[in-house]
Order: structure tokens, then sequence, then C-alpha cells
């Protein structure tokens, strides 16, 4: 019996084949995070939003804004709509399946702010309704999706599109992507010595 599921060392080749094409995606993942800190700086808000693998993405980014990534800096508002399971289930139960994040979209979104989508597919209805409801609210839509064409990259203002035959190759590059814009945003802010309003009042701490 033969499947076109890469196992064992085929996992990696697979991996290794999609990342010597990656190089347009960290250019525009990296230009994404530079483009973020003033944003966040100025009390902008991100929102981010996936389903399955990519929720867990997507709340993955929203933590390492919340918290930090690597070195200490300023904690900036970052919402993952994935996560807000009651919010989740009363829209479920009241309303369409598009409207799963479309409505936390037109809720906590405000002109200016970004909302990132995740999707390996970027066929999921109601990423992809979160799309053209937060372009129609003023948002930023940045999508990071699975290979062209697809709604999704369609739909938002700019997409990261990964090359990849395999949801899981797709779903490993989204996360190169997500550090590398997290990376850049660090950068722009010159986080290096950091401070957040604590770290001022009692002095700069240095983390292993």
């Amino acid at each position: 019996m033969t499947h076109d599921t890469p196992c064992s060392h085929d996992h990696l080749r697979e991996l290794v084949r999609a990342t010597q094409a990656f190089a347009p995606c960290v250019d525009i993942a990296d230009d994404w995070g530079d483009r973020l800190a003033p944003l966040l700086v100025g009390g902008g808000r991100l929102l981010a939003a996936g389903n399955g693998g990519s929720a867990a993405q997507a709340q993955h980014l929203t933590a390492e804004l919340v918290g930090r990534y690597r070195d200490d800096r300023p904690p900036f508002s970052a919402i993952c709509l994935s996560a807000e399971t009651s919010s989740l289930t009363a829209i479920c139960n009241d309303y369409p399946p598009e409207e799963l994040f479309a409505r936390q979209v037109e809720a906590h979104g405000r002109t200016g702010d970004v909302l990132v989508l995740m999707s390996t597919s970027g066929r999921s209805p109601n990423i992809v309704h979160a799309a053209e409801r937060g372009r129609a609210c003023g948002l930023r839509v940045w999508a990071f999706t699975g290979p062209r064409p697809n709604e999704l990259a369609e739909a938002a203002e700019e997409a990261l599109s990964v090359d990849a035959t395999f949801t899981a190759t797709v779903q490993e590059l989204h996360l190169v992507g997500l550090h590398v814009m997290c990376a850049s945003l660090d950068r722009a802010l010159g986080v290096i010595p950091a401070q957040t309003a604590l770290s001022t009042l009692k002095g700069s701490r240095s983390y292993a």
C-alpha cells in the first residue's frame, strides 16, 4: 500500500525542498514585523485567527506580542480570536458559521489595526469571510496561506503563501514566518536594551 504523505526522512526532505523556495516569504514576514512596530507603539492592535493547527499558531503569535519573543520589551495589544471560547460558541450557536471570526473582527478591530489570518489551504470559509470583513472595517489584512492561487490570498491585502505540497510543511514554514515577523518587530523597536514599566522601576534584568 502506498500513499503520498511523506514519512520519516521524506518529511525532512520535503521541508528542505520547500525551505529552498521560502526566501520571498522571509522578506514579506520581515517587512510585516517592521511595519507592525509603529502601529503597536501607537496603541494599535493585532488580531489573529486560524482553524486547527493554524489556530494554535495564531495564539502563538499573540502570545509573543503580549509577552515577548526573546528580549524584554513593553507588552502590546494582541487578541487571538480562535481562543475566545465563549464568543466562539455563542457565535456558532446564533449565526452562520462564516461569522465565527468575522463578527469578532468587527467587534474588536479598529481602522488601521492589523488582522493576521492563517490557513494552510487558503480556502477556509470562516477565515476568508474574516478577511473580507476586516478590509471592509478598515483593517490591514495579512494572510499566511499555502500555495497560490487561493481565496484567502485574494481576499487579503497581502499574503505570505508557502509553496509546499503538504499541509504539515506549510504549517512548519508558517511558524518560521511568524518567528521572522516577531524578530523583525523587536529589531524595529530596538529592544536591546529593552524596558517595560516594571523594569524601569526595578532596573533592567538580563535573561539567559
